[in-house]
């Protein structure tokens, strides 16, 4: 078990999950429904892949593995940092990819990887602009490039480049909410970036303040801690339109490939499920916050 420390931003946000619980209904329910539309597509469930990176330490192919387990469980795939021939081979596999790109400082280098995702048929396209400083307050660097915060003018121009729905990952404030919605962004990704600062409002916690915020114009994806079907509903009842697992998957991907990010994917849904029966909730849109009890 591992070691508990003040400001733990992952603890603090695996306890909230923790807190909640869900109220049981049963007269007049129904086998639930979990499919899930995004951005004019259908998807079999709202439990995606998280935007991993440098899966090779994993398992060998890990990008293409998890995009090929994705597929299998009908659900998004999500890729985080890699180069355009990895993201051309995730793509390749036939899973409906979300592409997320660093916040480099070099904004021509951003302008290269928008559009190189958007014509190599990524499903959407985004920024985790959660990584533009490290905990020093000094420009972030990762794997020998640098980052620089970006303007809300910055990110109107990169919601322009982009052919298709651009997201953002890792607004953690009604602020940051709000200034999406002003720039024309299609999708949002409430997330602390597994802990990346200490003492960060859990992400299901601030869920509520920004879905009101957004009120129901774009996507709201949840990231962070996102382990059981249990969490995706109480993610869902707050205001999520779809949630991203992403060290859950981890495991199984090394163990079995692409058959256990499927088998991973598909034991969450059916959880999900068991809930969603649990609580009279024939579909997505049936879940709501009345069903949450907070302590």
């Amino acid at each position: 078990m591992s070691q508990k420390k003040p400001g733990d931003s992952n603890q603090i946000t695996r306890k909230y999950f923790d807190s909640l619980l869900i109220e049981m209904r049963h007269i007049d329910g129904v086998c639930p429904s979990t499919q899930f539309k995004l951005y004019g597509e259908t998807f079999r469930t709202p439990v995606m892949t998280a935007a991993l990176s440098h899966l090779d330490n994993v398992c060998p192919d890990g990008m293409e593995k998890q995009a090929e387990g994705a597929l299998r469980a009908g659900a998004v795939n999500w890729a985080g940092m890699g180069d355009e021939a990895e993201l051309e081979r995730i793509v390749a596999t036939g899973a409906r990819t979300i592409k997320i790109i660093k916040p480099y400082e070099d904004n021509d280098y951003v302008m290269e990887r928008i559009r190189h995702a958007c014509s190599c048929g990524c499903l959407a396209v985004g920024m985790d602009l959660d990584h533009s400083f490290n905990g020093r307050g000094e420009p972030d660097e990762v794997c020998g490039y640098r980052m620089k915060a970006k303007s809300l003018e910055e990110l109107k121009a990169f919601v322009r480049a982009s052919t298709r729905p651009f997201v953002v990952k890792g607004v953690l404030s009604r602020q940051d909410a709000r200034k999406c919605l002003e720039a024309g962004v299609q999708g949002i990704v409430v997330s602390h970036h597994h802990g990346i600062m200490d003492y960060a409002v859990p992400p299901l916690r601030i869920l509520p303040q920004i879905a009101e915020e957004i009120g129901g114009r774009i996507p709201i994806f949840l990231d962070c801690c996102v382990e059981s079907g249990a969490d995706v509903f109480k993610a869902l009842a707050l205001g999520a339109t779809a949630v991203c697992v992403g060290r859950a998957v981890m495991g199984p991907l090394g163990e079995k490939g692409a058959a256990g990010v499927e088998e991973k994917l598909e034991e969450i849904t059916g959880q999900l499920a068991g809930f969603m029966a649990r609580t009279c909730c024939a579909d997505l849109s049936s879940i709501d916050a009345s069903l949450i009890w907070k302590p």
